[in-house]
């Protein structure tokens, strides 16, 4: 008899039918992370054996040119029991397109992303996790704003004071009540937010507020929730050149619901198309 474990031990080989879905995919979007993304893929890995949750770990390498793919597929390496791909493409396209990748080829009925630092811990994730699975919200995703007591290690003064203006501009702009949007450890009840993906546009800076502004559109309930963070040096935000892009992606967004672009999602069911429609 074939042992399945070695027969598919190539984690980008396609896996049996008969293979348990998970209950949780992981995804965590990385560009030129060689560095760090070895320890987090490991403390990822680690912490689901551990608390013997059952997920998939999907790492995407959004074009990097350095060994960020490799990094990945040799710290998963130690943990063949588990579940874990590297998708990687050749081009840079930006974190958003990176997330949208890892949430589509998602097998999970819930999806969480997380940055390839960890600055918000791993072990945050039953705070997003569990009102998902409860049924009370479809879109949970982390705040560093609601409660500044659990910032453990704060950004420097100059970046930290942007972060605020910059959040007040997205909730002035796009309308959405939240006070951090841009925090990256967010989670999806995939049945709800997986049809919405087709819609979305922004691929760099503003795909968050785009994610949480078309689950608004389409009524899906939406809860921030305060989790510890840290901040991690090597960060490849930068204030100057990402604050004029958050200025053009929350026009783009709003000229897209005027378009009416966010409307008329087709749900595909068996050989039926159902089209709805909302707002």
């Amino acid at each position: 008899m074939f042992d399945l474990d070695l027969l598919f031990a190539d984690k980008n080989l396609p896996l049996p039918s008969c293979q348990m879905i998970p209950e949780i995919s992981i995804i965590v979007p990385a560009y030129e992370e060689q560095a760090r993304l070895g320890d987090s893929v490991r403390q990822i890995l680690a912490y689901v054996r551990r608390e013997k949750i059952s997920a998939e770990l999907i790492v995407v390498d959004d074009g990097s040119k350095d060994n960020t793919a490799a990094i990945a597929e040799s710290a998963a390496s130690n943990y063949s029991d588990l579940p874990t791909k590297v998708i990687r493409y050749e081009t840079n396209r930006g974190k958003g397109y990176a997330v949208k990748t890892g949430l589509l080829d998602a097998r999970a009925p819930l999806a969480v992303f997380s940055d390839a630092d960890l600055s918000t811990p791993i072990e945050e994730l039953p705070k997003l996790v569990e009102p998902i699975q409860r049924g009370e919200y479809d879109v949970t995703f982390g705040s560093r704003a609601l409660d500044r007591r659990l910032i453990e290690t704060h950004q420097p003064w100059r970046r930290e004071q942007g972060g605020k203006v910059m959040n007040l501009i997205i909730k002035t702009m796009s309308g959405l009540p939240f006070a951090d949007t841009q925090c990256g450890f967010k989670a999806f009840n995939m049945k709800k937010f997986r049809p919405l993906l087709e819609k979305m546009t922004i691929d760099r800076f503003g795909f968050d507020v785009e994610f949480l502004f078309v689950a608004a559109y389409h009524k899906l309930r939406s809860k921030e929730i305060p989790v510890r963070w840290n901040n991690v040096e090597g960060s490849k935000v930068s204030v100057l050149r990402d604050t004029r892009r958050m200025f053009a992606e929350l026009n783009q967004i709003r000229r897209n619901a005027r378009r009416g672009v966010y409307k008329n999602l087709i749900y595909h069911k068996g050989t039926k198309t159902q089209r709805t429609q909302s707002f």
